[in-house]
């Protein structure tokens, strides 16, 4: 990241009204990583956005608009609500996770305004992992009078739930086939991170990639064969994730993936897969108090040997904020002081070399944006390394 590009960033924070941390998106570097997601999908494969890592609420709209899509995965009763009264009659919704039926009950004891045409009940995909959640939410569908759609997950290797062989999954179907009044079969959903996260030690990513594969197909088999009328070719077999969508070409079993970080690309994504995607999101926050040397509580004395000890002690700084989920990248140099550290001004470090001062921007890169984002009340657009607009982040309660 070269220098200059921080530079007119901070010169444009610091024409702006106010100075406080800031959660940056940036529109130019988003564009170019949504052409190279593009490129890595086939064309017959659906994308779905991931809402929790895009928890905003033009930015969903621009990528729904720029893709273009209607497909979203959301993880979090708050965000469903607040999409479900936005959202208009062709939109589809799967659950990334599977929801506590209180949950799934609340959600629709307490529906917004649907004036946008959104259907709660035929436009949203409920994810279900064993058969005695299915039997609740078929419980859910008598109590409300309207069939729900249900997707099974399968554990592709992860292991973190879902369905992990056949016949537990035939058990399954069973209970859909049996109770078509109410509940309608919408397809399957298997997660496969472990793919490109596993030591290569311990099985190779085409290994994994290949196991995850061959039981979808095993499990897409059993429908067909075993099942058919559950089959249609509406249904949804959605994977993969920022990770390894781009692994799924043309031997995958999916017709639909899901993707979001990989657009603004925190650090955590900085994987071989994703090599071709550029970081577009920051946080930057003002400066406070700037001073020669490191001196901390109780150890006054000290001051000129940790001056010494090492040369990132030759300057102190606190910031507005800190000690977010993110590394500090510019200035570069700055770095965390591990004996100071505050969410309210968090102590900096660095060397004299780095020039910075009260009032300047300090730079971080989040390590994830689902979570980060968050904690800002807004999103600042950059284009050109403009601020161009603000927008909201989705309902969190």
């Amino acid at each position: 990241m070269t220098a200059t590009y921080f530079e007119q960033l901070s010169q444009t924070l610091k024409e702006y009204p106010r100075a406080i941390p800031f959660l940056l998106v940036d529109l130019d570097r988003l564009d170019k990583n949504l052409v190279q997601l593009q490129r890595t999908i086939r064309p017959e494969v659906d994308f779905r956005i991931v809402v929790k890592s895009l928890p905003c609420v033009e930015l969903i709209d621009y990528l729904m608009e720029k893709t273009p899509t209607n497909k979203l995965m959301v993880f979090h009763q708050p965000f469903l609500t607040d999409l479900a009264s936005r959202l208009n009659d062709q939109a589809d919704v799967l659950l990334g996770k599977p929801f506590p039926i209180k949950t799934a009950t609340y959600f629709y004891n307490h529906l917004p305004d649907l004036s946008h045409g959104f259907n709660p009940y035929s436009q949203i995909q409920w994810l279900v992992d064993t058969s005695k959640r299915i039997e609740e939410y078929i419980q859910l569908a008598k109590q409300l009078g309207q069939r729900l759609r249900l997707n099974i997950e399968i554990d592709v290797g992860l292991h973190r739930g879902g369905f992990s062989n056949i016949s537990e999954l035939a058990t399954a179907l069973q209970l859909l086939v049996t109770n078509q009044a109410f509940v309608t079969f919408s397809g399957l959903m298997g997660y496969d991170p472990h793919v490109v996260k596993l030591p290569s030690i311990v099985r190779s990513p085409t290994k994994a990639l290949q196991l995850a594969n061959t039981f979808y197909e095993d499990c897409k088999k059993a429908i067909q064969q075993d099942f058919p009328s559950l089959w249609s070719n509406q249904l949804t077999f959605n994977g993969a994730g920022s990770p390894t969508i781009s692994l799924h070409q043309g031997n995958s079993p999916l017709n639909d993936v899901s993707a979001g970080s990989c657009l603004v690309k925190p650090t955590t994504f900085d994987l071989p897969t994703l090599k071709d995607f550029q970081p577009a999101c920051y946080i930057a926050t003002p400066v406070l108090k700037a001073f020669e040397g490191t001196t901390l509580p109780a150890m006054e004395r000290m001051k000129g040997l940790l001056n010494v000890v090492s040369s990132s002690n030759q300057q102190s700084f606190f910031i507005y904020g800190g000690f977010w989920k993110a590394d500090y990248c510019y200035p570069v140099g700055v770095q965390q002081n591990s004996l100071f550290v505050s969410t309210n001004q968090n102590m900096l470090n660095a060397p004299k070399s780095v020039q910075l001062d009260v009032d300047d921007f300090v730079f971080l890169r989040p390590h994830q944006s689902e979570f980060v984002f968050l904690q800002f009340g807004k999103v600042l657009v950059v284009r050109g390394g403009k601020i161009v607009e603000e927008w909201q982040l989705l309902r969190n309660y």
